[in-house]
């Protein structure tokens, strides 16, 4: 029988209702906010809550009593004329019961802590409640000798479908370690479905993800038994290859603060190469080069389409130094009469050469160690394999451009390659998701269109998003709305108080503000509560200083 810590207390101001319950336990009992309990019930039942407000309660009826006993003001512990009774009154949230029974628990009823078995009950995480176990974590109950530590998982329907999909990690940056808790899910995941699903990542930050393929040789032995605990392998990712922007002067563009002998020994493997984006096979997503522009009069639209379709003197045109030869044409009031206004064509000329940089991956002669982002895709990403794209030293034009590239190839191959290997499902992982789907996004970006189209109907095709970002408060709500899957990691009091966090308990929220590294708040349909787990540190080689 498990520790009996306290009994139910109804009253008049704060009775026990189907949702919530209330009791008291002894001033030093150790509880704290998501630690659950039981609480025997009808037709014996146990019905299950967790803690989300403890409070300290004494007889006395005032502070200024309590001044007064303690001698007028003496600081001293434990001086005072009288001893104060004092009991810790906890407020519970029930998450369930084990026969359904959701009338009120009585009051007087005991309450006691959990055992691993019961935790998992309560929770929904049993091996009956979990199809399709993907490992999210672990969580800590309790303290000293009732302590627990249980594995969660969640269901891999509602995490990459069918039931549900995408995930999206929010939290200030360093501390709350988003990358790190991506990469942890990715690579559990990885070891689960193996060949079922491909994954395409984008670098952004150094080289946080240009080594996940090396093993992360300074992992703890604490870490090593947390993954054994979890059932997971301490082996990095595998099947990857990575593409870095093409660059004229030396063929291949890289973070400034990487090792060029990294990058040299991944070429020699034949796991890295360069990639660039030559005209005759890109002209036609142009459109995607009026990502971060203000378009409200649809003009830069109508220049696009104009070229797309061949119209006038761009009939023919297969590179990018003819294309804009011609552009400059129009600009100039020349070329063959149309309706856009050479202003407007001067507007698409300064996005065009602002844009394309034809010593970069805007370059049409391909070479053999080059590669064609949108043919890798389509010929040749199948299961299993990881795609780790750099863009770490594009502009936010560059980076918005071969974002949306691949993300629209991602969807053509599903829809359109009839090769046999095509993977079930493809997992699209974008760090900074703000720079494309924001509040503040126009509403004609082309970007934005094609995450809402992975969003609400990517999981019948089998492409999940899973994205990242500081401020969850700050993305695009259609977005984070079709996101089955939540993860809250440390961010501010500014941040809490918006409408994104309203329906979390006030209590929780404030815990949100004092989030160690390494842990998250986790909300997803097949769980019966919000849950704080924890994650041990990645088994990919790390870079301390990016």
């Amino acid at each position: 029988m498990e520790k009996i810590i306290g009994k139910i207390s109804a009253t008049e101001k704060n009775p026990s209702t189907t949702d919530e319950f209330y009791f008291w336990t002894d001033k030093s009992e150790i509880l704290s906010p998501f630690d659950i309990v039981k609480v025997g019930h009808f037709d014996n039942s146990v019905t299950y809550g967790v803690i989300e407000e403890i409070k300290h309660v004494t007889d006395s009826p005032s502070h200024f009593t309590g001044y007064i006993s303690s001698d007028f003001g003496d600081t001293a512990e434990n001086i005072g004329n009288m001893n104060r009774l004092g009991i810790n009154y906890v407020k519970a949230k029930v998450v369930s019961n084990t026969k359904n029974i959701y009338t009120p628990v009585l009051n007087g009823k005991q309450v006691q802590i959990c055992s691993q078995a019961d935790i998992q009950m309560a929770l929904g995480l049993t091996e009956k409640d979990v199809k399709n176990p993907i490992v999210c974590g672990y969580l800590e109950m309790y303290k000293g000798d009732e302590a627990q530590k249980v594995k969660v998982t969640l269901n891999g329907n509602f995490l990459i479908g069918p039931e549900g999909a995408h995930l999206n990690v929010s939290g200030i940056s360093g501390l709350a370690a988003k990358t790190s808790y991506s990469m942890f899910l990715l690579n559990a995941i990885q070891q689960k479905f193996g060949n079922d699903v491909a994954m395409v990542f984008f670098n952004v930050k150094g080289r946080d993800l240009l080594a996940i393929d090396e093993p992360n040789e300074l992992l703890s032995d604490k870490d090593k038994q947390i993954y054994r605990e979890l059932g997971l392998t301490t082996e990095p990712f595998k099947n990857v290859k990575y593409y870095y922007p093409y660059n004229n002067e030396n063929e291949i563009k890289i973070s400034t603060n990487a090792d060029p002998n990294d990058v040299q020994k991944q070429r020699s493997a034949q796991k890295a190469f360069s990639y660039k984006f030559p005209c005759e096979n890109y002209i036609d997503k142009l459109d995607l080069l009026l990502a971060n522009e203000d378009d409200t009069t649809g003009t830069m639209e109508s220049c696009v389409n104009f070229i797309v379709n061949e119209q006038g003197n761009f009939k023919g045109v297969t590179t990018w130094e003819k294309l804009i030869d011609t552009v400059k044409i129009y600009a100039n009031g020349g070329g063959q009469k149309n309706e856009i206004l050479p202003s407007s064509w001067k507007k698409f000329l300064r996005i065009v050469n602002k844009t394309i940089d034809r010593q970069g991956i805007f370059h049409d002669v391909m070479t053999d160690n080059v590669k064609d982002l949108s043919k890798e895709i389509n010929n040749n990403l199948k299961g299993g394999d990881v795609m780790v794209v750099d863009i770490t030293m594009l502009d936010d034009n560059n980076q918005s451009f071969v974002f949306g590239c691949v993300s629209r190839s991602i969807w053509e191959m599903k829809f359109n390659t009839d090769r046999d290997n095509i993977p079930k499902k493809v997992i699209l992982f974008v760090d900074e998701l703000n720079k494309y789907a924001s509040n503040d996004t126009s509403n004609n970006s082309p970007i934005l269109h094609q995450i809402l189209d992975i969003t609400e109907r990517g999981r019948s095709l089998g492409i999940i998003l899973f994205s990242v970002e500081q401020f969850r408060s700050a993305i695009h709500d259609r977005v984070k709305g079709n996101c089955a899957t939540s993860a809250y990691g440390r961010t501010n009091a500014i941040e809490v108080s918006k409408a994104d966090y309203r329906y979390i308990p006030k209590v929780y929220q404030n815990m949100m503000t004092r989030l160690p590294a390494g842990e998250y708040i986790i909300s997803n349909p097949a769980l019966r509560s919000l849950v704080n787990v924890k994650f041990p540190y990645n088994t990919y080689k790390q870079f301390p200083n990016g």
